[in-house]
């Protein structure tokens, strides 16, 4: 079963800790239909969503899975670290209709997560992490698909892409999506996409789609990447960052069209007063909206002439209203194209990778062993 064709390649919105919220996900279908007519992402994912939060209908958790009217498909990426804690919780999600489209997280770096085993951590224990995909995918019955996001390993001696990749494709998920860095990378360096083309070549006799991640900047970057892999489509995230027309662009791209320039300063500034007004519908206050729109500041305004004095109140409003006296005081600037074509948000690695005592001695694992740790209050990353 798939949500995604893929007759073209596919363009899907990358899970993002305290980003990729109701919110966002539609003002990135908004703005992307708006600058390209028709187009924008397949999927836009949820914020990573912990199995064993979602099984015990924690608030947060219930509140983060809810989406609206017009999000279809609807997506939700969940992590976990035991097979049957995260059957359950896609029974759940299957039995009460909340999704379309399941995805494993089991690619997340974050130190509070690889250190108990979990995330991009788990895939060097084989059978954990085939136990896991199988559960998933027993679970779902057939009626919605499952897909898994990985990274390339731990770190460049301890590689899993490959035997994780081949394993969910045994297993029957629908697609593996790879961000082509390690754990120890984070986000630093210059994406492997020769990874994505290996694995690619992998999983052809299994009839696999493989899609790539990591270093996605622009329409001309999608392409590139399709050209050079061979995958069958993109998975986007720091390249959104102040920009959630992106998905527009390269559906362009992918459509053989005149990829839209990039909009002006007065037309970013709409966006943001949209973006904030989203986000205060969505936690239900204007000023908590707006404290968590805060976040985002720096990347809209990246590149443009603004001021420091100017930079340090948008960092700082708490209210619409004053959002949008603030962004009236600014001048008309063209869209600083040198931005379009670089990396957003972090971009250092990590000195080491946070693993439990003994992780790397074998790529076994006892099953008596309680990694519960590694899921304690990490929905949405």
């Amino acid at each position: 079963m798939q949500v995604v064709s893929f007759d073209k390649p596919a363009v899907v919105l990358a899970p993002m800790a305290g980003i990729t919220n109701q919110a966002y996900r539609n003002l990135c279908r908004e703005t992307s239909h708006k600058i390209f007519p028709g187009g924008g992402a397949a999927l836009y994912v949820s914020e990573m969503i912990t199995s064993r939060a979602l099984i015990e209908r924690d608030d947060e958790t219930m509140r983060m899975i809810s989406f609206t009217n017009n999000e279809t498909p609807r997506s939700i990426q969940l992590y976990g670290v035991d097979p049957e804690i995260v059957g359950k919780a896609v029974k759940l999600i299957v039995e009460e209709d909340r999704a379309d489209h399941i995805d494993l997280n089991m690619g997340c770096p974050v130190a509070k997560v690889t250190r108990k085993g979990g995330g991009s951590a788990l895939p060097w224990k084989r059978d954990l992490f085939r136990a896991i995909v199988r559960s998933a995918i027993e679970n779902a019955n057939g009626k919605v698909p499952v897909t898994v996001k990985m990274r390339k390993g731990i770190d460049d001696e301890h590689l899993t892409y490959l035997d994780a990749g081949i394993a969910a494709a045994e297993e029957g998920v629908a697609w593996v999506a790879l961000h082509a860095r390690t754990a120890l990378d984070l986000y630093s360096g210059n994406a492997d996409w020769s990874a994505i083309a290996n694995l690619k070549s992998a999983l052809q006799s299994y009839g696999t789609p493989v899609l790539g991640n990591g270093d996605i900047w622009s329409g001309a970057d999608a392409l590139r990447m399709i050209e050079e892999t061979k995958c069958d489509g993109v998975v986007i995230g720091r390249g959104c960052l102040g920009r959630p027309w992106l998905f527009g662009q390269i559906s362009a791209a992918f459509e053989g069209v005149e990829i839209p320039a990039n909009p002006d300063s007065n037309a970013v500034f709409e966006i943001m007063m949209r973006h904030a007004q989203l986000l205060a519908d969505y936690v239900g206050d204007e000023a908590h909206g707006c404290r968590e729109f805060r976040k985002h500041v720096a990347w809209y305004t990246k590149g443009f002439r603004v001021g420091g004095e100017t930079r340090n109140a948008l960092a700082m409003i708490s209210s619409l209203q004053e959002l949008s006296d603030i962004l009236g005081t600014i001048e008309v600037q063209p869209y600083p194209d040198f931005v379009a074509h670089g990396p957003r948000g972090r971009t250092s690695g990590a000195k080491s990778v946070a693993l439990p005592h003994g992780w790397l001695d074998n790529r076994e694992i006892d099953f008596a062993t309680d990694l519960s740790e590694a899921e304690i209050g990490v929905s949405g990353g």
